[in-house]
C-alpha cells in the first residue's frame, strides 16, 4: 500500500544572537572605518616605500627638533610682545580719549563765544538803527525779523487732507488723483504768507520759523522748506497785526479765497482764529547786505 510521500519537517536553526549595536549601523561603520580607504592605501604604500613616520636619520631628527624649537620661540616672542604692547595701546587709547574731550570742550567754548558775539553784534545793530534811523528803526527791525515781537494777531493752521497720500512723482497736485492725495504744497504756503503780508501782517512765522524779507518757501520732494529747514504738517502760521482786521481782510482776499477753495475741493483742513497776544522770536540770522550812512543837511 503506497501512501503519499511526506515532506520532511521544516527545521529552523537557532537564531544568531544580534550585536548590541545592530541598530547603530551607521555609527558602527564610521567607528570601524574612520579612515577613508584611499587614505589608508596611500599611507600603507608610503610606509612600504620607507616614507612616512618619524624621521629615522639623526640629521632629520635634529631638523625636526630645530623646527619645533623655532615655532615655540616665535609663539613665545609674540606673546611677550603682546604683553608688552598692551599697556602702550591702553595708554594711547586713553590719550586719544582725553584729546577728544579737550577738543570737545574747546569747541563748546568757541560756540558759546560765537553766540555771545552774535548777540553783541545784534545789540550794536539795534543801537545803531535807533541812533541813526530815528522812528523808523523799530519798524525796520520788526519787518526784517531782527528782533522779537509780540502783540495781537491771527493764528492760521493749514493741514493735509485726512486721506492724504503721496503722489507717484512727488507732486500730488499734478497727478490725476489729487483728490485722493490732498497734500499741502509749497505754492499753497507761499500764497498764504503773501496774502497775510498784503492784509497787514507785521511779522509772520511758520512752525516757529520767523520769516524775513529774504525768506524762501520751496519744496524738496514731499517736504516744505522754509529757509532750507524742513517743516511737517500741520503748518501753524502766526501773524502779528490788527487781529480782527487782519483775519477779515485775509479771508476776503484772493489768497484767502484760494485757501478756501482748497478746503472745499481737495479736503485740505484750515482754521483761523484771532489771538490777543502772539510772541515771535527773532530770525536766527539776519545778514546786512547793503547799508549807507544817513546824511544830515548842513545849516547855511
Amino acid at each position: 500500500m503506497c501512501g503519499m510521500p511526506q515532506q520532511p519537517p521544516v527545521r529552523s536553526s537557532a537564531p544568531r544572537p544580534s550585536r548590541p549595536d545592530a541598530s547603530m549601523s551607521l555609527l558602527t561603520n564610521v567607528m570601524d572605518h574612520s579612515l577613508d580607504d584611499g587614505y589608508a592605501e596611500a599611507a600603507a604604500r608610503k610606509k612600504a616605500e620607507g616614507g612616512g613616520g618619524m624621521p629615522k636619520t639623526v640629521r632629520a631628527k635634529l631638523g625636526l627638533a630645530a623646527g619645533l624649537v623655532l615655532a615655540a620661540l616665535v609663539v613665545t616672542v609674540g606673546a611677550a610682545n603682546a604683553r608688552i604692547a598692551a599697556p602702550v595701546v591702553a595708554k594711547e587709547r586713553q590719550e586719544l580719549i582725553d584729546r577728544i574731550e579737550r577738543e570737545t570742550t574747546a569747541a563748546d567754548k568757541l560756540e558759546s563765544n560765537v553766540d555771545t558775539l552774535r548777540a553783541d553784534v545784534s545789540a550794536r545793530q539795534r543801537e545803531a538803527l535807533k541812533k541813526n534811523g530815528g522812528e523808523q528803526a523799530d519798524l525796520v527791525s520788526i519787518l526784517s525779523g531782527a528782533t522779537d515781537v509780540h502783540g495781537p494777531g491771527v493764528k492760521l493752521v493749514v493741514n493735509d487732507a485726512k486721506e492724504a497720500s503721496t503722489g507717484g512723482d512727488g507732486n500730488p497736485r499734478e497727478t490725476s488723483g489729487f483728490s485722493d492725495t490732498g497734500r499741502v504744497r509749497d505754492r499753497d504756503m507761499q500764497r498764504v504768507v503773501n496774502g497775510l503780508w498784503e492784509s497787514g501782517a507785521e511779522a509772520i512765522a511758520i512752525n516757529g520759523q520767523r520769516l524775513t524779507a529774504l525768506s524762501a518757501i520751496r519744496a524738496a520732494g514731499d517736504a516744505i522748506l522754509v529757509d532750507n529747514k524742513p517743516l511737517v504738517p500741520p503748518y501753524t502760521v502766526l501773524a502779528v497785526g490788527d487781529g480782527k482786521r487782519l483775519s477779515t481782510r485775509f479771508q476776503n482776499s484772493a489768497d484767502g479765497l484760494y485757501l478756501h477753495a482748497l478746503q472745499e475741493n481737495f479736503g485740505i483742513r484750515t482754521s483761523i482764529s484771532v489771538e490777543d497776544d502772539i510772541r515771535l522770536s527773532a530770525a536766527p540770522s539776519v545778514i546786512v547786505r547793503t547799508a549807507q550812512p544817513s546824511t544830515e543837511k548842513g545849516t547855511s
